[in-house]
């Protein structure tokens, strides 16, 4: 506070020392007490923070355990120059034999030569490819590249591509299907203004219909329209409109890249679908590394010996957490049906899951792999539930979001916590106004003091000086 800061006038005490002293003798022991209030909510909160983070990890670590399509799923080799392979998890585990016997190839047409400056002949040309077709009209002044991007810019063309090949002075009209397969097959009709639509002249050059009972070419035809097709272990032959077989084999989808040669030496491609259930492993390691840095955490937050007190020494939250969470690994959950009928269950343990004495989690790869080979969906019935039950992953997760969601417990602890620290900043924010009108109470009453022992000392000395000048009084020598 500004205010008097010289010794006492009429007193000589050191009156801001005294008034500093007494001001500091309520307001440090305070201040000390709010300060460590003040690190005790900060430190709850940080420490409770980093817990949640561990859970929330944990809470991570269990999706892909959690994912049915993470279990027994199929790897599919076999991949040479000749075909490509890959599966679902629906694919059946076996060998198969494959033959390329044909490539699928879109159908191509293409014109004779016509003078690029030359209408190429009044009327309207239907272009139709598997039953959907659409019209061009041509004016009596339309050039083949004027042609050309009608085609290209109709609206209900979604199905072929024209193109120009220019030869000096003349062009040629390339037809190219946009799809590949027997059903891609182009069809030209036109209705030419010279009457004749059929005949090698004006629009009629550009007619073509091969599947007509009298059928029209008077375009080359450049590629044919063909269907894909595969031998699978010798017997079945199966075709596609694509280069892609999906499902000719349940799960499998085979992609013919280049045909086989099988007199010129080429040997058949060989398909293998092997169950893959590498998943399972690494999703529960990653569970039990998540789990163990938990427990890490656990005990240096928690820990309350040789002289290192934890954040959390103590505290009933940490305490219960990792309480619910290990019981978790003695719960029975349901797994299947056995042959006579009654229902399956097992606990974490059988899967090769074990818990050290330390309290982290080890995996007895062993045990794993066995259950792996002889029953892989008793582990995943176990992670994921049935039909009729819930898995060790929804139910472990059900119980960390209880801690970890917004507006769960630790937020609400930490929520809580911040009340309390915003609460003593008013705290302090009343307590310091309070000091302020205590020191300036204090400065006036010694002020006070020292103004009236100035003046009872100037009347002592003017009733000495009083004395000291009547008549008969003899001062001391």
């Amino acid at each position: 506070m500004a205010g008097i800061s010289f010794p006492g006038v009429g007193s000589g005490l050191q009156v801001s020392e005294i008034v500093t002293a007494i001001v500091n003798a309520e307001k440090v022991p305070y201040q000390n007490r709010v300060t460590q209030k003040q690190a005790e909510f900060t430190t709850d909160i940080s420490a409770i923070g980093s817990l949640k983070s561990a859970l929330q990890e944990v809470n991570t670590s269990l999706e892909a355990l959690g994912d049915a399509d993470n279990y027994q799923q199929r790897t599919a080799s076999g991949r040479d120059d000749f075909i490509g392979i890959s599966s679902t998890k629906d694919a059946a585990v076996g060998n198969y034999s494959i033959e390329v016997d044909a490539l699928a190839s879109s159908h191509k047409l293409m014109s004779g030569a016509i003078d690029s400056s030359t209408p190429v002949g009044e009327g309207t040309m239907t272009i139709e490819i598997d039953g959907d077709s659409f019209d061009v009209v041509a004016s009596a002044t339309t050039t083949l590249s004027e042609l050309r991007d009608l085609i290209n810019d109709d609206a209900a063309n979604d199905s072929v591509v024209a193109t120009i090949i220019t030869d000096g002075t003349d062009q040629h009209l390339v037809l190219n299907s946009k799809e590949t397969g027997v059903s891609s097959e182009i069809k030209i009709t036109v209705d030419d203004i010279d009457g004749n639509d059929t005949d090698g002249t004006g629009l009629s050059q550009l007619a073509y219909d091969a599947l007509a009972a009298t059928p029209v070419l008077n375009m080359t035809e450049v590629d044919k329209a063909l269907d894909a097709q595969i031998t699978i272990d010798g017997n079945v032959t199966v075709t596609s409109s694509t280069n892609d077989f999906k499902d000719a084999i349940d799960g499998v989808t085979i992609t013919a890249k280049k045909v086989h040669d099988i007199a010129g030496g080429d040997d058949l491609s060989k398909a293998t679908i092997s169950e893959d259930n590498s998943n399972i492993a690494t999703g529960i390691n990653a569970f039990i590394e998540s789990f163990n840095a938990l427990v890490d955490l656990s005990d240096q937050l928690g820990k309350s010996e040789d002289g290192a007190v934890g954040a959390l020494a103590g505290d009933s939250m940490l305490r219960n957490v990792m309480s619910k969470i290990r019981s978790q690994f003695t719960t029975d959950f349901e797994t299947g049906v056995s042959s006579s009928g009654k229902t399956t269950y097992s606990m974490l343990a059988e899967l090769g899951v074990r818990t050290e004495r330390s309290g982290h989690l080890s995996l007895d790869s062993d045990t794993l792999d066995d259950l792996i080979d002889n029953d892989p969906n008793k582990i995943q019935n176990f992670f994921v539930g049935t039909d009729t039950a819930t898995g060790f992953v929804e139910s472990t997760e059900e119980l960390l979001e209880f801690y970890t969601q917004s507006d769960g417990l630790i937020d609400r602890r930490i929520e809580g916590n911040n009340t309390q620290i915003s609460k003593l900043e008013k705290d302090v924010e009343a307590f310091n106004v309070k000091m302020d009108a205590l020191e300036a109470r204090l400065y006036a009453q010694y002020n006070s003091m020292d103004t009236l022992v100035a003046q009872l000392n100037n009347t002592g000395s003017y009733i000495t000086q009083q004395l000291d000048n009547m008549p008969g009084v003899v001062k001391d020598s």
